[in-house]
């Protein structure tokens, strides 16, 4: 609305001041009266205050306008923020989810393939036990037609061995030995072995099975944890739950994919590496020999130089003692002194390599589900907590949150220290492929290949 001011007035004044003019005998005439004047000048006067109080009404109106915009943008602003509070909350809660549900996804598939590995070792032992039984009994009835027949030297020497090692040797050296015996027992002694071996990988694989089981458990009851909380903030948090499950599904796909790839390329690398160590070997071979060969040469040479010095030193009946140019003979064949070792960083020093140095030497330990001693027991967590409190550094307990601590690296630039999180089980990587975890009940800390099962991420805790 246009606002009035005084030169409004004094237009008005002018225009009422020419109507206040009268026309006498058709010429302009003034009013005569002051009183008229001041009587119009009041009325004037009065109208201005009037448009004065408008205005005044209208700006106070115009300043309750802008006030409540003003509240009302803030509103909207705050409201704004809030929402995107919210809705970083719940990225953050799908994300933390899809993680989590991953983790779950990646323990039920291996404790899948786990079942499938203990049912194939189960039918290979069961097979191999009952070759054994069936060599053992046909070993039993050759001995007994033996006995029956009369050939009492052959069959007491078998029925008198120490072992079945015992039985084969004492078999081997028998003038009497048939090669159809021979073949039995080494037929035996294989099938024997082999149930030992597949009895072996059998319950090294119920053991991981009860591992991942264990595992399987912690990891739900956090999951559980997290949902009830996330269901107290979010009203749609349904929605956002059945979301989360179908993003872990393909997260899980990926990453089993991505890690069956790792473990082909590693595979190439450790042949690689296994062929470049056979060249080497052969090449170092070849120079030992050829190293030799030159020793024995020069050593006939001095040999026959020193021959030929004594018989002219008894031809000339010299005094001349050849000492010297057999010192410098001796001389030109010392070894130069070998180069003096790095000095190893001290054992406290929190590197990468020290660390996963340090746990190698818990080897051969024991799991124990809950532990974190490094010498009586410890879980995948615990093992990985205590390890880097030794170098004072201080790291969450569960593998769940060691997932999350410190910050990811590739498993092209993965360095020894880091740790891989399995879902629901972390190892520490000792570079080569290579990982040191404490595994199972049954095979306790021990080496194991990076890729034996899904990798879901790599974790930096120093560096």
């Amino acid at each position: 609305m246009k606002k009035f001011s005084i030169g409004f007035f004094n237009k008005s004044l002018c225009i009422a001041l020419a109507t206040a003019m009268i026309t006498v005998s058709g010429a302009p005439v003034f009013a005569t009266t002051s009183e008229e004047l001041k009587k119009q000048q009041k009325e004037l006067e009065k109208q201005q205050k009037e448009l004065e109080k408008q205005q005044n009404a209208i700006e106070s109106q115009k300043k309750e306008s802008q006030s409540g915009l003003n509240n009302a943008n803030q509103n909207i602003s705050q409201i704004q923020g809030e929402q995107a509070e919210i809705q970083e909350g719940i990225d953050e809660a799908n994300e933390e989810l899809v993680g989590l549900l991953t983790s779950i996804d990646l323990i039920q598939s291996d404790i899948e393939n786990t079942q499938v590995k203990i049912e194939k070792t189960q039918q290979e032992y069961d097979e191999a036990k009952l070759q054994e039984e069936t060599l053992y009994d046909s070993m039993k009835k050759r001995i007994k037609f033996m006995y029956e027949k009369g050939e009492m030297s052959y069959a007491v020497l078998l029925l008198q061995a120490e072992s079945v090692g015992d039985m084969l040797n004492k078999a081997g050296y028998a003038e009497e030995l048939y090669d159809y015996d021979r073949k039995k027992l080494a037929d035996f002694i294989a099938a024997k072995n082999a149930a030992e071996q597949y009895g072996k990988e059998l319950e090294e694989a119920k053991s991981e099975l009860e591992t991942s089981q264990y595992e399987l458990k912690e990891e739900q009851a956090h999951v559980e944890t997290v949902i009830d909380q996330y269901k107290k903030q979010y009203a749609n948090f349904d929605v956002q739950l059945a979301k989360a499950r179908q993003n872990a599904a393909v997260y899980t796909a990926q990453l089993q994919q991505q890690t069956a790839e790792i473990r082909e390329l590693q595979a190439k690398i450790d042949a690689k590496e296994s062929e470049v160590k056979k060249t080497k070997k052969a090449a170092d071979e070849a120079a030992s020999k050829e190293a030799e060969e030159a020793k024995k040469k020069k050593e006939a040479e001095e040999a026959a130089k020193k021959e030929k010095e004594k018989e002219l030193l008894a031809a000339n009946d010299t005094d001349d003692d050849p000492a010297d140019s057999a010192d410098s003979s001796k001389a030109d064949s010392e070894e130069a002194p070998a180069a003096e070792k790095s000095t190893p960083a001290p054992a406290g020093s929190a590197t990468g390599q020290n660390i996963a140095n340090y746990a190698c030497k818990f080897v051969g330990n024991p799991y124990v589900a809950g532990g974190t001693s490094l010498t009586n027991g410890a879980d995948c967590s615990g093992f990985v907590y205590s390890v880097y409190k030794q170098f004072g550094i201080t790291v969450p307990r569960t593998s769940y949150s060691q997932a999350t601590f410190g910050r990811e690296v590739s498993y092209q630039n993965a360095q020894p220290g880091d740790v891989i999180y399995y879902g629901g089980h972390v190892a520490i990587y000792l570079g080569g492929g290579r990982i040191v975890h404490a595994s199972t009940a049954k095979t306790g800390i021990k080496y194991e290949s990076a890729t034996y099962r899904t990798i879901l991420t790599i974790r930096r805790f120093v560096g």
